[in-house]
């Protein structure tokens, strides 16, 4: 065999490169906005959720031809790896104080009271080690099994369980939430 059809046997076929981009851009249409949804939960910042969903779909993309049955998984897998490498190299934005902030008052039975609950839940959500909101949002907001949840973490079932265990402690004590109780 010639160098120039070995060259030719190995080169990928265009019609692949074709198929791999539809079927890449299908599901991309199909599920970005729950993947959003997902780096929306982790980040708390649309901005931020947006740059993350961005670069998980581009590693996404590059392994593509390699990921095998559902995409989903993987890419939400991604999707967390690059959120947790984040949260090592950068810092989060708070700053310690001798102040608290004031506490809100009484919630109505308007909307706008419904939207200050809202509110209050992401602030403590906020407040909690970024482990620990992950392990929360996956759990409860994505619902997903404590085992798909220490899957994608790469952590055991017991870590996952201690860890949802701490953050809802936090968060019953959490004073933006007293209004709830």
């Amino acid at each position: 065999m010639t160098a120039l059809a070995a060259a030719r046997d190995t080169a990928p076929d265009p019609g692949d490169q074709v198929t791999q981009r539809l079927e890449f851009d299908d599901f991309v249409a199909a599920r970005s906005s729950g993947l959003l949804r997902t780096a929306y939960l982790l980040t708390h910042d649309h901005a931020l959720a947006e740059d993350l969903l961005q670069t998980a779909l581009t590693k996404a993309w590059f392994a593509w031809s390699r990921i095998e049955g559902r995409p989903e998984p993987y890419v939400r897998k991604v999707l967390v790896n690059t959120y947790a490498s984040w949260w090592r190299r950068r810092w989060n934005g708070e700053l310690a104080t001798e102040e608290l902030p004031e506490g809100r008052g009484h919630a109505g039975t308007d909307a706008t009271a419904a939207s200050d609950t809202g509110h209050d839940l992401w602030q403590a959500m906020a407040r909690l080690p970024r482990r620990q909101r992950a392990v929360v949002v996956l759990r409860y907001f994505e619902d997903l099994t404590e085992a798909e949840t220490a899957r994608l973490l790469g952590c055991t079932v017991g870590t996952v369980k201690s860890q949802a265990s701490k953050a809802l402690a936090k968060l019953r004590i959490d004073p933006a939430l007293e209004d709830l109780r």
